[in-house]
């Protein structure tokens, strides 16, 4: 990641986007194993020597969803429990954090009850270490809907661009993996890659995330835009990849994780208000105290 060469393919390619385990507690997310090694966590030092770690800066644009929470808004509303899975490769599992409590759904789980005090959630994570959207889809049944979720977040691609797949069969399995989860009642949320040195320096990194957000228009699905999120760290918030990025170049960190579930427990309540202003119901109020752009660590 080092290699001056390769950072400029990076760069280059960068630029061109522009585009089980249950607990019942108010929020609980299960714990999928041991971790990969963790990389390091680049940041300025205090005067004691311990790492700063950066504001998580979360612009407005990337804390909303596109399209409503229907079903996730209802249960709010009503002060019911939610379960949540989420679906995915090893940036779900959590790879380069340094523990299951730091991988992405723990994180998330937590933040969903600092903005929702008494509303019970449940994170399960269903992220499998080097798996594709064909894998997913063959453990669907098993892994997602046999659990009965409420809401689905679907993490795809990084693992095809990195091998280098065509990306024209991804379309008609993406619509599969849609339809499929669509139908069994639950909100679904796309998340696409993270934006990596050793993801953007392939040719097809950019044409997987327009992928994505295409197949998930055409059948009105909701993106988190990961990939984006993680470029403004970069080109707009100039920090270094070390700051956000795993040692192998590819894998997001503690830091990293952290700051996705702020942002995405952040695009998460503002689509169930909406939905909720929508329909004309009891307003849901996450805890005032939770509500901002700042991440504490």
């Amino acid at each position: 990641m080092q290699d001056r060469s390769f950072l400029r393919r990076a760069q280059v390619c960068g630029a061109l986007v522009i585009a089980g385990l249950f607990v019942s507690l108010p929020a609980a997310a299960q714990a999928p194993g041991p971790m990969a090694t963790p990389g390091s966590l680049s940041a300025p030092s205090s005067a004691s020597g311990s790492p700063v770690p950066p504001a998580c800066i979360i612009p407005p644009d990337q804390a909303r969803l596109d399209y409503p929470l229907p079903h996730t808004a209802r249960l709010l509303a009503a002060g019911k429990p939610i379960k949540i899975v989420a679906l995915g490769s090893s940036s779900t599992y959590g790879a380069g954090a340094s523990s299951s409590a730091a991988a992405y759904p723990n994180r998330l789980a937590q933040e969903l009850a600092r903005r929702f005090p008494g509303q019970e959630f449940t994170v399960l994570n269903r992220g499998v270490n080097g798996e594709e959207i064909t894998d997913m889809l063959k453990r669907l049944d098993t892994s997602v809907l046999a659990e009965h979720p409420d809401l689905v977040l679907w993490q795809v691609g990084t693992n095809s661009v990195l091998r280098d797949r065509a990306l024209p069969p991804h379309v008609g399995e993406l619509h599969e993996g849609l339809r499929r989860l669509q139908a069994s009642g639950a909100d679904v949320v796309l998340i696409d890659p993270q934006y990596a040195p050793r993801v953007i320096a392939k040719p097809n990194c950019e044409n997987m995330v327009k992928l994505i957000s295409a197949s998930a228009k055409a059948e009105h699905i909701n993106v988190f835009h990961r990939f984006e999120l993680m470029r403004r760290w970069y080109s707009a918030s100039h920090l270094a990849f070390e700051t956000f990025v795993s040692a192998d170049g590819v894998h997001m960190n503690d830091w990293s994780y952290a700051c996705l579930a702020k942002a995405l427990g952040m695009a998460i309540s503002e689509a169930a208000l909406r939905t909720t202003a929508i329909a004309g119901g009891a307003p849901v109020r996450p805890s005032a105290t939770t509500v901002g752009p700042q991440l504490s660590r």
